[in-house]
């Protein structure tokens, strides 16, 4: 439903914002289609729209529900080199993935 919302947001011209963006792709991570997740999380850069600490967070819980630890902790680079300060759910959610991955270390 979510992404159905999100698609007739855009049929009636209106343009997606961060909120809109970080909302749906938390709804798919909770929805397990993290790989949509990560389509929408690219498509948000492509259109310039710049991710905060709650985008960049749901992104990594959806590299963690689709058990791909090595993408949660490349998101988590990139969101540091943008100089944005992780917080107690963006820790939470990598180090899930680094333990669904078996990253004990």
């Amino acid at each position: 439903k979510a992404l159905e919302l999100f698609d007739e947001l855009q049929q009636r011209g209106l343009e997606p914002d961060v909120i809109t963006y970080s909302a749906l792709i938390s709804a798919c991570e909770k929805g397990g289609r993290w790989e949509k997740a990560l389509a929408l999380f690219a498509e948000l850069q492509r259109r310039g729209v710049e991710p905060t600490i709650v985008t960049y967070s749901a992104v990594i819980s959806a590299c963690e529900k689709g058990a791909q630890w090595e993408m949660a902790v490349e998101v988590f680079a990139k969101l540091q080199q943008r100089g944005l300060e992780p917080n107690i759910i963006t820790y939470s959610a990598l180090i899930s993935a680094c333990e669904k991955g078996g990253q004990w270390e």
